[in-house]
């Protein structure tokens, strides 16, 4: 297991090797959607039995791997 920002692990025995949050088994990219979908923090958060900053650093994970992306616009 390795941790890539605090909260925030990849394990290739947990979800395929997906980002999870440390000590679940919930991937980032489900939290991303929920929020996405209408959830609130708070919701998201009771829903999965997580902590608000373990949606927090999900959040935060998301909003760096956006910020590395490069568009190429035809």
């Amino acid at each position: 297991m390795r941790e890539i920002i605090p909260r925030i692990v990849i394990d290739p025995k947990i979800r395929f090797g997906k980002p999870v949050i440390k000590g679940t088994r919930v991937p980032v990219d489900l939290i991303v959607g929920k929020i996405a979908g209408g959830m609130t923090i708070e919701e998201v958060a009771k829903e999965y039995d997580l902590r608000k900053d373990d949606v927090l650093a999900a959040l935060r994970y998301a909003a760096q791997i956006i910020k590395k992306e490069s568009l190429i616009y035809v």
